[in-house]
């Protein structure tokens, strides 16, 4: 079987995998795991010097849990490919490194497919869990649009989300000239006024700026419920200037959007699928309150490793995590990152930060103070959200205090009891102590 028919014939395993959504059965991925290291080992040479470096070549590997990772700061210095590079059909930027052609994610056309079905299902299942089939809101973006970033898998993935779940009036709200504050105050002064919820979506900070702008001169929001936040970046670090927990207290104290409505995704370039918060998705569903966390699809796996072996870990324990996605057949499937963070006894997982090191070189199981927006490290997308950012906080400058039309009741009794809105220095804590 050539090359070309092989990677057909995965692709299609990965789709029936899709059709299942994301409480189909896992129990295909183990075979297709081994199958896609097989053809990517025969397929990818920068993988495949990697693997023969340790040792692990196709028929001595017998679980998916064996498969090499492949560091994500090699994406920065090799040209990762499992297809032909002429086929190449979609680009999209890693973080740190000033290269032309290096630190960017090439896919064919068969995983532009994949890496968009698998994000358009798994912001269906966590972000809109309660939507019947074609029902659609009002969409409001706080990012750039693919025009304006077309490298930016943040970009492109948001404007998948207005596609598929956005009403004719969802629009991205930053232009050269910066975020149009005075649109976003008028839909959301609409959406107050006629209890149409919406869906904001953009980078954490951006929101961030935002809160901050409205508590300083007293605006404030009650959207109808059912507006939602997703919210994208966070994960490393603090979120922006504030802790989580200061996040989502300042989403309700604004906007009147509950914590359970807040959603925070992990989308990174060089893997495929975006993993988000579950906690949309358990109030919907009626599911038992507990931590934030974030669950693997039937065609997804994380794991956590130590900072020093590698070696996984048992639930609880903080160490890198590592992601198989099967949704990356044109890349690798396997991708060791640089995030801390936990998984429970189900496999779903959560990030406490970002990993640093010591003047050793040796990994710390302490975050990085350092904040990494989603737009990632390279100077462009930097220089990008801190425009965003700036923009925000100048002309938040203009607005008037309001009162809300219907003041939002204190949600003291729903954060103490849900325990849905752990902080990551919680979670590190409890992790560590355990």
């Amino acid at each position: 079987m050539n090359a070309q028919t092989q990677r057909a014939q995965l692709a299609l395993r990965i789709r029936t995998m899709f059709a299942s959504g994301v409480d189909g059965d896992p129990a295909p991925f183990d075979q297709l795991a081994l199958d896609i290291f097989n053809y990517q080992y025969g397929s990818n040479a920068p993988y495949r010097a990697f693997c023969d470096a340790l040792g692990a070549r196709p028929g001595k590997i017998a679980h998916w849990r064996d498969i090499p990772a492949f560091p994500t700061d090699s994406f920065k210095t090799e040209l990762v490919t499992s297809f032909p590079f002429d086929e190449a059909m979609m680009a999209n930027l890693t973080s740190g490194t000033t290269a032309i052609v290096r630190g960017q994610i090439f896919r064919d056309e068969i995983g532009r497919e994949l890496v968009l079905d698998a994000n358009r299902i798994m912001t269906g299942a966590y972000l809109f869990p309660d939507f019947a089939a074609g029902q659609r809101c009002r969409v409001l973006i706080l990012a750039p649009s693919p025009e304006m970033a077309p490298s930016m898998g943040m970009a492109v993935g948001m404007d998948e989300t207005r596609k598929m779940f956005g009403t004719p009036d969802s629009r991205f709200l930053l232009s050269h000239s910066g975020i149009d504050v005075a649109a976003l105050v008028e839909a959301l002064t609409q959406s107050e006024a006629s209890g149409v919820p919406v869906a904001m979506i953009g980078s954490t900070s951006a929101f961030v700026f935002f809160f901050n702008a409205c508590k300083k001169r007293g605006v404030s929001f009650h959207l109808p419920a059912g507006s939602r936040i997703g919210d994208g970046g966070g994960y490393r670090g603090r979120f922006g200037e504030l802790t989580q927990e200061d996040y989502l207290k300042l989403a309700y104290e604004v906007l009147g959007i509950p914590y359970s409505h807040c959603v925070n995704v992990l989308g990174m370039a060089e893997s495929a699928t975006g993993f988000f918060d579950d906690t949309l998705r358990r109030a919907v569903k009626g599911g038992m309150p507990g931590k934030r966390m974030r669950p693997n699809p039937p065609w997804a796996r994380t794991v956590a490793v130590g900072t020093d072996d590698l070696r996984p870990l048992p639930p609880g324990e903080v160490g890198l995590l590592r992601h198989y996605d099967a949704a990356n057949l044109p890349t690798v499937l396997a991708v060791q990152t640089d995030n801390l963070g936990f998984t429970d006894a189900s496999g779903n997982f959560q990030i406490v930060g970002r990993a640093q090191r010591d003047e050793q070189g040796k990994v710390s199981l302490m975050p990085s103070e350092r904040t990494v927006g989603p737009m990632g490290d390279k100077r462009i997308f930097r220089m990008l959200e801190a425009y965003v950012n700036f923009s925000i906080r100048f002309k938040s400058g203009r607005l008037k205090p309001r009162t809300p039309m219907v003041p939002p009741a204190c949600p003291c009794g729903e954060l103490a009891d849900s325990a849905i809105a752990d902080t990551p220095e919680q979670a590190l804590e409890e992790a560590l102590t355990r």
